[in-house]
């Protein structure tokens, strides 16, 4: 993969978590949705921070 790439999952990562924050304050959802919510999103920026760090690495 090149850096172009690399950068669009980074924007991708910033996007999820930036659409997700926007959620959660809307104050549509109840307390215990959000709870979950929040440890789901947490669970899946974990996972595509260590996809795009295995990319980079691997580009090296």
């Amino acid at each position: 993969m090149n850096k172009t790439a690399v950068n669009a999952m980074k924007g991708a990562a910033v996007g999820i978590a930036v659409g997700t924050a926007a959620y959660m304050m809307s104050g549509k959802s109840m307390k215990p949705q959000r709870k979950k919510l929040k440890k789901g999103v947490d669970k899946a920026m974990g996972t595509l921070s260590n996809i795009v760090d295995n990319i980079t690495y691997m580009v090296k």
